[in-house]
Order: C-alpha cells, then sequence, then structure tokens
C-alpha cells in the first residue's frame, strides 16, 4: 500500500471507483419497491433543500447545525410518511439513471424559483436607520 501511495496514485483511486460505478448500465439497476414518485421526490429534495438553507443561514455552530438539520428532516419524512430507506433508494435509484437525474433536478429548481417569488427581495447594504 506504501508504495501505491508513494506513486502519488491514491488521489486518482476516487475518480477510478467513480468510473467503474459509472459502467454499470442503468438498466441494471433494480427499481426499489418503495421508489418515491419523480413529483413527490422533487418535492421531497426542494424542502429539504430549503431547510438547509433556513438552517444554514441561522449563524448556528455546525454540530448544532447539523443536529437540527437531521432532526427536522426526521420529522419531515415523517410527515410526508417517507421512511429514510425510501428517500436513500430512491436517490441511488435516480442517480443510477442518469436520463431521469436532469427532470428530476430541473423540477427541484423550479420549485425553489417559485417558492422564491413569493417572497420580496432582502435590502443590500447597512439596514436604513430611523429619522425622526
Amino acid at each position: 500500500m506504501k508504495s501505491f501511495c508513494r506513486r502519488g496514485l491514491a488521489p486518482l483511486l476516487p475518480a477510478l471507483l467513480l468510473t467503474l460505478a459509472a459502467c454499470q448500465r442503468p438498466e441494471e439497476a433494480p427499481r426499489p419497491a418503495d421508489l418515491l414518485s419523480k413529483e413527490r421526490m422533487a418535492a421531497l429534495l426542494a424542502d429539504l433543500q430549503q431547510l438547509e438553507a433556513q438552517i444554514e443561514n441561522s449563524r448556528l455552530a455546525p454540530d448544532t447545525a447539523r443536529a437540527l438539520f437531521l432532526a427536522e428532516q426526521k420529522s419531515m419524512l415523517w410527515r410526508r410518511q417517507v421512511t429514510d430507506s425510501a428517500l436513500h433508494h430512491s436517490y441511488r435509484y435516480y442517480g443510477a439513471h442518469s436520463k431521469d437525474l436532469p427532470e428530476l433536478y430541473q423540477a427541484v429548481v423550479d420549485t425553489l424559483k417559485e417558492r422564491q417569488k413569493k417572497f420580496p427581495p432582502l435590502p443590500v447594504g447597512p439596514p436604513a436607520v430611523p429619522h425622526g
């Protein structure tokens, strides 16, 4: 193993593993029994992205933010009656089926853009000081 690392090939290992994984044809990936529909998956991913942004903007300590995100994610999945494994199985399935992935993420982006339109843009610069 030392000779492998000394040659400078260690950084290439992740790329090699990704290349080998990409060689598997999407047809070979089995459809999980608990697969979420594209529409449901896109809505869930949009909600998770929004949750992540809210927590990131809360300026909490990283470990606190991670714990809060995981708790909120668990709560969100419970409310939507989605199991952790269904989310992970679906994510892996859509990731392996690269023809479905752009459509899925476009739906996520569209959902987030529609939500963003509902909120006015935040002012740029220092806060205004009231006179009077």
